[in-house]
């Protein structure tokens, strides 16, 4: 492409060496949920010595309030107005859930810029006959699932790598015509764990060259088919340390998924460490929405306050459906120990990664470079807004202004506006949409201005009826 050797991005701040890059991501994990973000009844001793050791970002906003589009923000560096899948596609057809042939993602960036690159985990932006199929998006090497639905099974009866199935023994009560879509009624192989050693194993064959890896987890997502067949779709291959907790048995597996996602980002820390790769990597951690209400009856979301001060869960455009917790650690680059206030968005992880890449990106992104507060050198670029927008309950859209207005526009393009203060209000409790016409009017031109429709993605227009 023309641009890939035009146009070269600033290098000012980088290290002299591209360093390794790997970013973790749960799935449904609430800012809340960490003992380093105020968790108190849930252990995540790996994460919470990961912040200690590195960066603690208080005001990270993942792409979207669910899952696919909000990968799709992280891999395009582009905000839900521009990037290709805007939401999981429901009726709209599982096109409407696939990147563009034409799209430039970040795995791409890497690979030209010559890291390995590699994807373990969920991906939910391509099937295996699709333009968004891992390989065809930058990955020299993928593991795991391809379908989002798919993903729900903590234990499933097959994986994919690269284009292949892999079997596991596990059987599996089949829940509508999606491949692999259903729940197990003799769990044997945990997923997570297959997920957790293809990971270390990556890392190990790649430790001689540059890489890249997306460490896509799959917990704490619930397995939506079993909540519902079941009444429980927390599913862990144990209850470890909450066993004996005087808690229903939902809640206590959603806190050993917790406490075994964390277990397993410590494993691969101790890889790097044994390896020798603990100052040549920078590993990032974050989940792409907020937290879940789905693991049964019996499973109450806010029993572990997930979600922060903040208001709202999974596909909610308040503060606690798209505000995530963000770590970032890279020994003797980024400074033990610190808090970092500066606002961000899964998009800016194109410029960030591309700058320390040394590599090429291409024009007109939604993307701000955070190397220079990683590194705290330099004055740090700042977004004048971000930008969601909701195709759930209706269509909705939401700004952020200066890091600070939050406007929201919910359930139709003619509803007015809300405005909130998150300075003082950080939980949107109070409109003052009428004490601040100036910011409405503002929020309100740019809803309109920022963003584009695309074939599947149209603002306004509902989604096609359920057959």
């Amino acid at each position: 492409m023309a641009w890939f050797f035009a146009l070269a991005t600033v290098a000012a701040a980088q290290p002299a060496t591209k360093p390794n890059i790997i970013f973790i991501l749960a799935d449904d994990l609430g800012y809340g949920e960490l003992g380093c973000y105020g968790q108190e009844l849930i252990a995540t001793p790996h994460l919470d010595r990961m912040a200690a050791e590195g960066m603690k970002f208080t005001q990270v906003y993942a792409g979207s309030t669910v899952c696919a589009p909000s990968r799709s923000v992280l891999m395009t560096g582009q905000h839900l107005g521009r990037t290709t899948v805007r939401g999981n596609a429901g009726n709209r057809g599982i096109d409407a859930q696939s990147l563009a042939a034409t799209d430039v993602t970040v795995a791409k960036v890497l690979q030209r810029a010559g890291y390995a690159t590699g994807l373990v985990g969920k991906w939910g932006l391509g099937e295996l006959h699709q333009a968004g199929e891992p390989r065809k998006q930058g990955f020299d090497f993928y593991f795991g699932y391809l379908n989002q639905g798919h993903a729900h099974n903590h234990y499933p009866d097959f994986l994919w790598r690269d284009g292949e199935k892999v079997p596991l023994p596990n059987d599996r009560v089949p829940v509508g015509d999606r491949d692999g879509v259903g729940y197990a009624t003799k769990p044997m192989v945990y997923a997570g764990d297959r997920l957790a050693e293809e990971a270390v194993a990556f890392v190990e064959r790649h430790r001689a060259r540059p890489f890249f890896l997306f460490y896509s987890m799959i917990s704490p997502h619930a397995n939506n088919e079993r909540s519902r067949a079941l009444g429980d779709g927390n599913e862990v291959p144990d209850l470890g340390i909450y066993a004996g907790k005087p808690w229903n048995r939902a809640t206590k597996a959603h806190a050993a998924m917790v406490s075994r996602l964390d277990r397993d980002v410590g494993t691969l820390l101790a890889k790097l460490e044994q390896l020798g790769l603990d100052e040549k990597t920078l590993v990032m951690f974050s989940s792409d929405n907020g937290p879940h209400r789905e693991g049964g009856p019996d499973y109450d979301p806010a029993f572990f306050k997930p979600s922060g001060p903040f208001s709202g869960l999974k596909r909610s455009l308040t503060d606690g459906g798209i505000r995530v917790p963000f770590l970032a650690r890279w020994p003797g680059q980024i400074k033990a120990g610190t808090v970092a206030g500066h606002v961000a968005y899964f998009g800016d992880m194109m410029a960030t990664w591309a700058e320390l890449a040394q590599a090429a990106t291409p024009p007109d992104l939604n993307s701000v470079s955070l190397v220079p507060t990683l590194l705290g050198r330099g004055p740090q670029p700042k977004h004048d807004y971000l930008y969601w927008e909701f195709y759930e309950q209706g269509v909705s859209q939401a700004l952020l202004l200066d890091g600070r207005w939050k406007a929201l526009r919910l359930k139709t393009t003619t509803a007015p506006i809300q405005l909130f203060d998150l300075q003082t209000d950080p939980a949107e409790k109070k409109n003052i949409a009428v004490e601040r016409t100036d910011l409405v009017a503002r929020a309100e031109g740019l809803m309109k201005t920022v963003r584009t429709d695309n074939k599947y993605w149209k603002l306004g227009v509902p989604p096609p009826a359920a057959p």
